[in-house]
């Protein structure tokens, strides 16, 4: 549908050509993934690996909204300090989520449509919804994950460490989880400029190949 190619187009700009999608470009995208998911709704519409990818691109924006929910939320903890720096870090964790799964679902789509044209009879066999279903499993349980550690870090704070100085166990848990999350975020730039390298290729190829073919 040509609906649904405008909609990758503008997500492709949104997240593989713009630095950083400013508040109004998130909105954008996140009422034109509402008009997606209604679209999705439709009996016409076919169920195939790429409307699988797209379908999950539209439900990742829904994070954009969390994102804004969480930051009206009252305080819910009883540490201001800790209250402060948890809906901080769960803003940033919602944006965080929505960016990095909607680029790694792009790629997907990309790599989907790169294989049509160019291994079409090799790759039928992984072409289908059930490895959609499990590449885009995965996905999501790396993203939950990254969150996951993300969001420990404002336990790491001194006060709160110190009241939990008798509990040695959970503060070396606590230390070992924020050295892979400050690790996970030194290789988070060189890979998301790989992914974007990857995607221009990719487009570079398939636009190449329609072209002149």
């Amino acid at each position: 549908m040509k609906d649904l190619r405008r909609y990758l187009a503008f997500k492709y700009i949104q997240y593989l050509v713009l630095p950083s999608p400013t508040i109004i470009i998130s909105l954008l995208g996140l009422f034109a993934s509402l008009y997606v998911m209604l679209i999705f709704t439709l009996p016409s519409v076919s169920r195939k690996p790429t409307a699988v990818f797209i379908s999950n691109i539209a439900q990742a924006d829904i994070l954009v909204g969390c994102s804004i929910f969480s930051a009206m939320i009252p305080d819910v903890i009883k540490s201001e300090m800790l209250s402060v720096s948890f809906q901080s870090t769960l803003k940033q964790n919602f944006q965080i989520a929505n960016v990095h799964a909607s680029s790694l679902f792009l790629s997907c789509v990309s790599l989907e449509a790169f294989l049509i044209i160019f291994l079409p009879v090799e790759t039928r066999h992984i072409r289908n919804v059930r490895c959609a279903k499990v590449a885009s499993q995965i996905i999501w349980t790396a993203i939950i994950s990254e969150c996951f550690l993300y969001q420990l870090e404002c336990f790491t704070d001194l006060s709160i460490s110190s009241s939990l100085g008798t509990h040695w166990q959970l503060l070396l848990l606590l230390n070992f989880f924020h050295g892979v999350s400050k690790l996970l975020k030194s290789l988070i730039f060189p890979i998301g400029l790989l992914l974007r390298i990857f995607n221009a290729y990719l487009f570079y190829k398939v636009y190449f190949r329609n072209f002149y073919g």
